[in-house]
Order: structure tokens, then sequence, then C-alpha cells
């Protein structure tokens, strides 16, 4: 992949490092690697970080590591929604991992993305943007290079990524839509809960009631924070979970054999063009079923 940089006038006469880490917003790691595969060029040819630029000049970085990866790929079909050079959006099917772990050697979302990346000839690392618990499903969004990926965590500190789930709560919320604020901080002994309590981290999310049901509702969930298991947790403290959560609700039901969340819509600014990307997944067959119980 090639990130490419027109010098205009203001930095003529510039060291090239000024460029790669000032508008071209590159870290310092990424520009130490760069320099030791001679991924910086100026019009085509290598260059030295601190060799001097002209007005009009190509400043180039190249991107194309050969990674070495730790787990092992898997065909696994994927429900892709996007993909460019920097990025690959897969909706991620209910009851599926995002990563191996010692309960789930086989069968994970990353071990189908490192398959997809090796078929296209990519030799790089998975790295996840976003992370969805192992029974929600939804949009899950990769990048294909560190850069990229520190380029999109960014944007998400600074609030700039719009992260839109929809769920079905117990009951129905009154007010139908609004804003709840309350601290999350991880239940003392359990590697897993989370709590609200005041010495938790700020944890904000927007809610809009979409359909009302007999006994439940769907709801349009915003998350203006990303807090662990934020929107189970804020869901239960109004006293309305999700149906199907083991973990924060007591209410049984045989609708649903998981949480009923999805991640639904992903917009961002692409760290590369600038473009806002909108991505939406539909809602899975079995949140569906839900809805059409009589």
């Amino acid at each position: 992949m090639h990130i490419d940089f027109r010098v205009p006038g203001e930095y003529d006469g510039k060291k090239l490092y000024q460029i790669l880490r000032g508008p071209m917003n590159l870290s310092g790691r990424l520009v130490t690697k760069l320099k030791g595969q001679q991924g910086i060029l100026i019009n085509g040819q290598p260059a030295r970080t601190v060799d001097r630029v002209k007005t009009g000049d190509l400043v180039s970085a190249v991107i194309g590591f050969q990674e070495e990866t730790f787990i092992t790929p898997e065909e696994i079909p994927l429900d892709i929604l996007y993909e460019d050079d920097c990025l690959l959006a897969v909706n991620k099917s209910p009851h599926m991992p995002v990563h191996p772990s010692a309960g789930h050697q086989s069968g994970t979302l990353a071990q189908g993305v490192l398959w997809h990346f090796l078929s296209q000839g990519l030799s790089t690392k998975v790295r996840p943007v976003n992370r969805l618990d192992r029974d929600t499903s939804g949009i899950t969004l990769f990048a294909k290079n560190a850069h990229i990926q520190e380029q999109l965590i960014l944007q998400m500190k600074e609030n700039r990524v719009h992260k839109a789930y929809m769920g079905i709560v117990h009951g129905a919320f009154s007010p139908p839509s609004g804003t709840i604020r309350l601290p999350i901080a991880r239940k003392e002994g359990s590697i897993m809960e989370r709590i609200i309590a005041p010495h938790g981290d700020d944890s904000i999310t927007h809610y809009k009631t979409l359909e009302v049901h007999d006994g439940f509702s769907l709801v349009e969930f915003v998350l203006e924070t990303g807090r662990t298991h934020q929107i189970r947790v804020h869901a239960k403290a109004l006293h309305h979970p999700l149906l199907g959560d083991w973990l924060y609700s007591n209410i049984p039901t045989t609708l649903i054999d998981r949480q009923a969340l999805h991640a639904y819509h992903l917009a961002f600014d692409h760290p590369l063009s600038g473009e806002r990307i909108h991505i939406k997944a539909p809602l899975p067959e079995d949140m569906k079923r839900v809805l059409a119980h009589p």
C-alpha cells in the first residue's frame, strides 16, 4: 500500500521527517520500520528522513511488510460488507468469537480473516479495530496494516466514529428515547462481569425505541464511549436488560439463545481519502424471528 503526499509550498525546504510525522501523520514507530525497508520515497526514489523536500515533490510511504502471525488460518466463509486496500469489514455471525482463546481454538473470525488475507497474497497480522462479544453479531472492522489501525483508533478516541447497535430488550424504556450516563467498572472478583459503580469509567449510551411489542422492544443504541459490555450493563441498569443476556439478566426466554444485540451501523473517515464511510449490516435471522413472534 502507498500513502502519497504532494508537497505544498508551505513545506518547501522542510526535512522529510517533518512531512512524515506532520501532514502524513505517520507514527515514529512506523517511520523507523519504513527506513529499514527503504519504504520512504521522494518522486519514486528511496530517500532519507533528513533529506529536504521541494514544492511539488511526491512523498510516498510504501507499507508492505511480511509480518509473522501466531494463529492458524482457517477457510471460513466471510460475509464481507466492505473491503479496500486498507480495510476489511465483516458481518460477524452470532456465537463466533473474534479471536482464538483457551476455550475456542478454532472457528474464530480472526482465523477466517487471516485465510482471506493470505488468499490475496497479504501476509499481515489480523488487526480488529472494534471488538464484539462472542454472542453479539454485526460489523467487525479490520485494518490491513498498523498505520490504518492507529488512525482509526485515534478517531475513536476523538469520538469521530459512529457506532450504532440494534438490541431487543425486555419491556419498554420510559421515556422511549434518551441518554444513559452511568459509570462502569469491573465487578470485584470477576474477569468478565461489569457493574455500575461511582469509581467506574464515564460511560455514555444514547438510545431510541424503534418498535414496542408484547413484552419486548427493539431499540437503537448509539455509543459515545466504548466500555466493555456497555450496552448490556446500561440496559440492565434501566431495568430493561437485553433479551437472552445470560450474564446481565435473570429473565428466562426461549425466543433467542444469545443476547439480542447486533452492531448494524459503523461510520468513520477513511484514513487515506478522508471520505466518510458508512457500513451497515442487516438484522440477523434470529433477531428477525423474535420480532416476528406473535
